[in-house]
């Protein structure tokens, strides 16, 4: 009788003390699925980095014949162009559990956490004003699989974009 009530304690103290754990982590919005940032962030020549060959990232930047990771980019008005990347954080902002980490000319870093593990997706946005376009990449840090979530994200934000930058 006592061992069952000395473990019966234990067992409460432990899932005590890993409830008390998950919630100081996910407080501070850091999570064990939160994953490292890449190092491949990030531009260089025009182009964000290519996606890794599993099925949990998307780019406009990838050819056509890649239906797994193509998107088409997001496309602009020349009168919205000067705009353009303004009308991008805008959009960004307004989606839920999006932060944006990094803003330079032309360029423009978010992150997005899932709403009940906290993983994390890494998205940029690339103006190319010649061709009169954003280039977008999103792209899982964990996983194989995304279930479709960084393709329906892009196709979110380019609904809420063309509302603003097309017209």
């Amino acid at each position: 009788m006592l061992r069952r009530s000395l473990a019966a304690i234990a067992l409460v103290v432990a899932g005590t003390a890993a409830g008390l754990a998950l919630h100081l982590a996910t407080a501070k919005g850091d999570t064990m699925f939160a994953g490292k940032r890449p190092q491949n962030l990030g531009y260089e020549a025009g182009r964000l980095a290519p996606c890794k060959r599993t099925p949990n990232c998307v780019t406009s930047q990838a050819g056509p014949s890649d239906e797994q990771h193509y998107i088409a980019p997001i496309a602009i008005t020349k009168n919205a162009s000067g705009d353009a990347m303004a009308q991008v954080r805008k959009a960004v902002e307004s989606m839920p559990r999006a932060s944006v980490v990094r803003v330079e000319a032309g360029y423009l870093y978010a992150e997005f956490r899932s709403k009940l593990m906290g993983f994390v997706d890494d998205v940029e946005f690339l103006h190319d004003p010649a061709k009169g376009v954003v280039h977008v990449r999103s792209a899982s840090r964990l996983g194989r699989r995304d279930f479709g979530v960084n393709r329906e994200r892009v196709e979110q934000l380019r609904s809420l974009l063309e509302k603003r930058i097309r017209s």
